[in-house]
């Protein structure tokens, strides 16, 4: 079967169909023409904010292009990570029909997704160390699972999966494959968006969020196979990335060795923390992260968790997951804040 006889069995036919919304902005100005735009009724009086933005966000695109080592027709761009997947279930999956493979505990946005839309999940738990069960996985799937979502490191367990384990799965899983990265920055284990090209069904999920320091921003990115890109543009709003955004971006993307050291101070302030935590006696168990966050196991997390509000700490109480009972995550905070945390904690410990 060709690739996009391969792609277009995966889209719902009502997606390859769709005719999308072409702004004249997007066929000519994209392009780099200069024109003169009485096209889509704006306020002409130029204060840098009065003209749309690029729709197909071309500067952005090909500089992201060059620093993840991809074609700029192999990105797409979303309000956050949370778009993007929210995206992806529209374009592929029916509505009463398809499902998809989530992997408890995991990111709970899968979930919100599949049920907005209509899509039901099957879930495959971890196994009790928190990796994945490759067999159950491939087990699992039939002729509606349309995709499974892996993210890795894990969220709310902090763990990467191994590469070779993902990439069996992507090999032999008859959908797309939805490798979540967000936290990828952070880890030791490599991303595999540059196994891209290699699969066609393995779409790479990052986000400006984490590591790059921009949660504000609310950009996600999705790198796939071109013809994937091609469907995900059909359903995007017109101009669903503003200039803010794209220029705060661009701007991020010349402070990589800026973000690198913040990334090594988190870690770092990360091992502290965890060295501290290991004389806490209501802490029993603390488990292995790769990302900004980690998850200790305590006596009882509704009270700690309470405990630490009434000292205005908030941490991540999720006893509700699976596997997660008496958790509390907790993300690494500037030295300050952590120390805060571990005097929270001692005084806790003595009351």
């Amino acid at each position: 079967m060709k690739i996009k006889e391969k792609i277009l069995q995966w889209a719902r036919p009502e997606i390859i169909a769709l005719k999308p919304y072409r702004s004249a902005r997007e066929e000519f100005v994209s392009e780099g023409n200069k024109m003169i735009l009485l096209d889509a009724n704006e306020n002409p009086f130029n204060n840098g904010m009065n003209r749309y933005p690029d729709p197909m966000q071309v500067k952005l695109k090909k500089r992201l292009a060059e620093t993840k080592g991809v074609q700029a027709e192999q990105i797409y761009l979303g309000n956050g990570s949370d778009e993007v997947l929210n995206q992806l279930m529209i374009a592929f999956c029916v509505p009463g029909k398809d499902k998809a493979i989530i992997l408890p505990p995991t990111f709970g946005m899968y979930q919100v997704c599949a049920d907005i839309n209509s899509i039901a999940t099957i879930e495959v738990p971890l196994t009790k160390d928190f990796q994945l069960d490759v067999k159950a996985i491939l087990a699992a799937q039939n002729k509606q699972t349309k995709m499974i979502f892996i993210p890795s490191p894990n969220n709310p367990t902090g763990n990467c999966f191994k590469k070779e384990e993902i990439l069996h799965i992507v090999d032999q899983f008859n959908g797309l494959v939805v490798v979540d990265e967000a936290y990828v920055e952070f880890a030791q284990e490599q991303s595999v968006l540059p196994l891209l090209s290699s699969y066609d069904n393995l779409l790479v999920v990052q986000t400006f969020s984490k590591a790059q320091g921009l949660a504000g921003v609310r950009l996600g990115m999705c790198f796939a196979h071109p013809l994937i890109i091609d469907l995900m543009n059909k359903l995007k709003a017109p101009y669903n990335i503003n200039v803010l955004t794209q220029d705060v971006v661009l701007k991020q993307l010349e402070e990589q060795g800026l973000i690198q050291q913040q990334v090594h101070h988190i870690k770092t302030e990360k091992e502290r923390m965890l060295q501290e935590m290991r004389s806490i006696s209501f802490i029993k168990k603390i488990f292995s992260s790769d990302a900004n966050f980690f998850l200790i196991k305590v006596d009882s997390s509704a009270k700690r968790y309470q405990q630490l509000i009434e000292r205005n700490i908030v941490v991540r109480n999720p006893s509700k997951n699976l596997n997660c009972a008496n958790t509390l995550r907790v993300t690494v905070g500037t030295a300050e804040e952590n120390n805060a945390l571990i005097s929270a904690l001692r005084t806790i410990e003595n009351e």
